[in-house]
């Protein structure tokens, strides 16, 4: 009875190895490839579920489906101008025929490797068939300086050129190169102080240019103004000189026409205005007592049309 039950156990193991040989799963994420004694047989499984292969002889070989990051190690690369630059790069690839990918690269490690080389070699191609100016630009811009060259690619061109080049090399690996992008551009060290010394020195040009511009522009600012004030100052000495010559005319006038009308009495009032001005307290005069100065003082009659009075 204890040997059957053993050998009950025994085959029930060896049944679950069967079954547990025979079946697979496959998720949403995977793909598999079935091989036998190492060669691969029947097409690539792609649905997701529960699937049959034969215990121990079969293996199921398990690849992605989803999108995979490639990130390339930063270059140095001449430019077609001879500028030395680092260049770093990234992609994404993915799985596109599992049965090919396996027959040619066995897993992803051996096709990280291998796209090192190809996608680094394209970028390098491609960066050294062009100038600088066209790598750093995102894309065609119109060039207002007529001392450069025209500018006939943009990065966005250059990174669309690595990526047909690179895809059509990966197709006979069972890859699919989904998208490419430069992701860094930088100097190499010693020509990048150069180039941030030359920036500074052109800002700084730029910045002398601005201030003497706006220093001539202050210097004729100051001189139109001096010449406005000296025109509203001239005018305005010109329209004073004009009222004082008429207020004068006038004043002249005034005297006249009341001279002209009693001319003792005129006198009389101006004597008065002389007497305010000159007799004030303490003031000394040593004239003659006949002076004509003195006459209304002394008590000489003055005539006012038809009264006489007595001063």
């Amino acid at each position: 009875m204890r040997i059957f039950s053993s050998f009950a156990i025994i085959l029930l193991i060896i049944a679950a190895l069967i079954v547990s040989g025979a079946l697979y799963t496959v998720n949403e994420a995977q793909q598999v490839v079935i091989t036998e004694f190492g060669k691969p047989i029947g097409k690539p499984i792609t649905e997701p579920g529960l699937h049959f292969k034969l215990p121990f002889i079969q293996v199921a070989n398990y690849f992605e489906k989803r999108f995979l990051a490639w990130d390339g190690e930063p270059n140095q690369i001449p430019t077609k101008d001879k500028r030395f630059i680092w260049v770093d790069t990234y992609a994404r690839w993915r799985i596109a025929d599992p049965l090919l990918f396996f027959q040619r690269l066995r897993n992803q490690r051996i096709a990280q490797s291998r796209l090192d080389d190809i996608l680094d070699g394209g970028t390098r191609n491609v960066v050294a068939s062009h100038r600088l100016i066209e790598i750093v630009r995102s894309g065609i811009e119109k060039n207002t300086n007529k001392n450069l060259a025209p500018i006939r690619y943009g990065r966005e061109v250059l990174s669309k050129e690595v990526l047909k080049q690179a895809a059509q090399k990966a197709i006979d690996l069972g890859i699919e190169i989904l998208d490419f992008r430069f992701k860094r551009i930088n100097y190499v060290e010693d020509v990048r102080q150069k180039v941030y010394a030359r920036m500074i020195a052109e800002r700084k040009r730029i910045a002398e240019q601005y201030r003497a511009e706006g220093a001539g522009e202050a210097a004729r600012i100051a001189g139109e103004k001096e010449r406005q004030l000296r025109i509203i100052t001239s005018e305005a000495y010109k329209t004073a000189k004009e009222i004082k010559g008429r207020a004068d005319a006038d004043a002249a006038r005034i005297y006249a026409a009341a001279y002209s009308k009693d001319p003792v009495f005129f006198k009389f009032l101006r004597s008065l205005e002389a007497y305010k001005k000159s007799l004030r307290k303490g003031t000394t005069l040593v004239i003659t007592p006949d002076n004509e100065f003195l006459q209304f003082i002394k008590g000489n009659p003055v005539r006012t049309g038809r009264a006489t009075s007595k001063q």
